[in-house]
C-alpha cells in the first residue's frame, strides 16, 4: 500500500494564499488573528470571553431551543445548548450550503473536523466546554448550486423554481427525487437505511432548512452537534447595530477593498469583492441587494424603496428581512456565537482572510481559521491495483499528462531524458563561442542560432521517444489512468465529486462516520487516506 504523505501545500489543490497561510508566511500574518494551534486557543478564548456579552448567550440558547422544538435531539446536543449559556463555553463552527442529501463528501469532513477539534480542546482545557456548531446557509439563494448530488457518476437533481432564501423553500417535488433514489440505491440493508434517512428528512419536513437540520442531526446527534439557522428574528436583533452601521456608513466596502488591494499587490487571487452595502432584503420569494441611489435605499430588481428613516425603522421592526452577504455573514456569525474558530475549505478561508480589518472596525474578535480535513477513501480492490501498478499517493495527485509522462519514464527499459546530451552540447558550443569571440564576433549570432536549433532537435527527439514508449506501454498506462479516475473522478478531488451515500452503501453510514472520526486529526496538514 502507498505509504507516502501528501501535504496540502504540495497537493496542487490549494491556492498560493492558502499555501502561504498554512506555511505561516510573514507577509500575510496581518490578515489573521492567531494561527490555529492548541496553545493559541488559550489566548483566543480569553479574548472572546472578554468581549462576548452574556445576554447574547441567553438569546442564542433560547433561539436554538425554539429551532429544535419539533425535533428529537440527543442528550449530548441538548446539554450543549444549555452549556452555551455559561461563560466558560465556546463554539467551534463550520458552515455549509443546504446541499441535497448533504451534497459532496466534504460536508461530512467539515463537521467531523469541528467535532474532533472540540474533543482535543476539551482535553487541553478541561475547565472549559467546547460545542461543535454547523451553521446552515439558509439565506443563500443560489439554488442551482445545491439542488443535486452525485451518485456513481449520475447527477440526481431536484428540479424546482426558487427565488428567495433556500432555507424557506418548501420541499414539494422531492418525492420525484426519491423515486430516482429508490431505483439507483437498489436493495440491501445499507440501501434501505439510506432511503429511510432521505424519506424522513425530505418527505416529512415542509422546508429545506428543517429537512437539512433533520439530516445533519441524524448523522451527528451522538456527537453533540448543534445546528444553527441564522435566519432567525431574535438572533438578527443582536446584529441590528452592525446592520445600521453598514447602511449608514458603508465601512465594510472601504475596508475590505483596502485588503483586496494588498492581496492583489502580492499577486494573491481575490476571492470576493464587497458591495457598497453588503446586505440583502429578503422575503419568502425575494432575496435582492439593497442599493443606495438618489438618496433612497432601494431593493434591487423590485419596486421597494426606503428613505433613511424608513429603512432604519424597518430594520428595527423586522430584522428578519435583512440578510448579510458573504462579506458580512462571518461578522454576523461571530456577533451571535461565542466562537473561537471557523473551519472551512480553501476557498472559504481565502475570503475570511479578506475580512479581519472589518472585524477590527466593529470591535468583534476575529476567529482562528482552520482548514478542514481532506480525505481520500479507497477500497481493498483499489489498494491491490495501486500496489500492483507501483503507484504512490503523490502520483495520483498529478495532472493526467504529468502522471503519464512520469510513469512512462519509470517503466521504460531505458532513460528518456536527454539532459546529459543537452549538457554536452552546451559544453561544445561554449568552445565555439570562445572561438567566435577570438576571431570574428559577428559569428556569435550564427553559433547561437545553431545551438538553439540543435537543443530544440534534442527536445523533439525526447518527445518522440516518450510518445513511442507511451504506445509501447499503453496497456499499463491505461490501468494507471483508470485507477486515478476512480479515486479522483473528473480529474478532481473525490470529496468534491461524490456523495457520502456511495461509500455508505458499501460499509454502512455508521461505519463510514466512525472511520472518518477515528482517522482524521483536526490540526493535520496532510491528506488522510482511509480504507473502507
Amino acid at each position: 500500500m502507498p505509504s507516502d504523505c501528501v501535504t496540502y501545500q504540495k497537493s496542487g489543490y490549494f491556492s498560493n494564499l492558502i499555501v502561504d497561510y498554512l506555511d505561516e508566511k510573514s507577509e500575510i500574518k496581518s490578515l489573521y488573528n492567531r494561527f490555529p494551534t492548541i496553545e493559541n486557543f488559550k489566548l483566543q478564548l480569553e479574548e472572546k470571553n472578554k468581549n462576548f456579552p452574556s445576554e447574547n448567550r441567553e438569546v442564542l440558547a433560547s433561539s436554538l431551543e425554539l429551532q429544535y422544538k419539533n425535533f428529537e435531539i440527543s442528550e449530548a446536543t441538548a446539554t450543549n445548548i444549555q452549556l452555551l449559556k455559561e461563560a466558560k463555553t465556546f463554539t467551534i463552527t463550520t458552515g455549509h450550503q443546504l446541499n441535497l442529501f448533504t451534497g459532496p463528501l466534504y460536508f461530512i469532513y467539515k463537521i467531523v473536523s469541528g467535532i474532533n477539534l472540540c474533543k482535543e480542546l476539551k482535553n487541553a482545557y478541561p475547565e472549559h466546554n467546547f460545542v461543535p456548531v454547523y451553521w446552515m446557509a439558509t439565506e443563500d439563494h443560489d439554488f442551482d448550486e445545491i439542488n443535486f448530488f452525485k451518485f456513481k457518476g449520475k447527477k440526481i437533481q431536484w428540479r424546482k423554481e426558487s427565488h428567495g432564501p433556500v432555507g424557506r423553500l418548501n420541499t414539494s417535488g422531492l418525492e420525484t427525487v426519491f423515486n430516482i433514489i429508490e431505483q439507483e440505491f437498489g436493495i440491501g440493508n445499507n440501501s434501505t437505511a439510506l432511503k429511510e434517512l432521505y424519506q424522513n428528512g425530505y418527505l416529512k419536513h415542509s422546508n429545506l432548512a428543517d429537512a437539512t437540520r433533520f439530516l445533519a442531526n441524524e448523522l451527528f446527534k451522538n456527537d453533540g452537534l448543534v445546528i444553527l439557522d441564522g435566519d432567525d428574528t431574535n438572533l438578527k436583533k443582536l446584529f441590528v447595530p452592525f446592520a445600521k452601521k453598514e447602511l449608514l456608513k458603508q465601512t465594510s466596502f472601504e475596508l475590505v477593498t483596502k485588503t483586496n488591494a494588498v492581496l492583489a499587490e502580492k499577486n494573491y487571487e481575490v476571492q470576493v469583492n464587497p458591495r457598497e452595502i453588503n446586505l440583502f432584503y429578503i422575503q419568502e420569494n425575494l432575496r435582492e441587494r439593497i442599493v443606495f441611489e438618489n438618496g433612497l435605499y432601494k431593493v434591487n430588481n423590485s419596486k421597494l424603496s426606503f428613505s433613511e428613516s424608513e429603512i432604519l425603522t424597518e430594520l428595527d421592526k423586522n430584522p428578519q428581512n435583512f440578510s448579510p452577504n458573504v462579506i458580512l455573514r462571518p461578522l454576523y456569525q461571530e456577533v451571535i456565537l461565542p466562537n473561537l474558530c471557523y473551519i472551512g475549505g480553501g476557498g472559504e478561508l481565502a475570503y475570511w482572510l479578506q475580512l479581519k480589518i472589518n472585524f477590527e472596525a466593529n470591535a468583534i474578535s476575529f476567529p482562528m481559521l482552520l482548514l478542514r480535513n481532506s480525505v481520500v477513501i479507497y477500497s481493498e480492490k483499489q489498494e491491490r491495483k495501486l500496489n500492483k501498478l507501483g503507484l504512490q499517493w503523490s502520483d495520483l495527485f498529478l495532472k493526467q499528462n504529468e502522471l503519464l509522462n512520469k510513469k512512462t519514464k519509470e517503466l521504460s527499459a531505458f532513460e528518456i531524458d536527454f539532459s546529459k546530451q543537452k549538457e554536452q552540447l552546451s559544453h561544445q558550443f561554449k568552445e565555439l563561442y570562445q572561438i567566435a569571440n577570438a576571431t570574428d564576433k559577428s559569428f556569435i549570432g550564427a553559433v547561437k542560432a545553431q545551438e538553439v536549433k540543435q537543443i530544440k532537435g534534442l527536445e523533439n527527439l525526447e518527445k518522440r521517444l516518450l510518445k513511442a514508449e507511451k504506445r509501447k506501454l499503453k496497456e499499463q498506462l491505461e490501468k494507471i489512468i483508470l485507477i486515478q479516475s476512480e479515486l479522483f473522478p473528473n480529474n478532481s478531488l473525490q470529496e468534491r465529486q461524490i456523495n457520502f451515500s456511495e461509500i455508505a452503501m458499501e460499509i454502512g453510514t455508521d461505519e463510514l462516520l466512525r472511520k472518518i472520526k477515528q482517522e482524521t486529526l483536526p490540526f493535520s496538514q496532510i491528506f488522510t487516506f482511509i480504507k473502507q
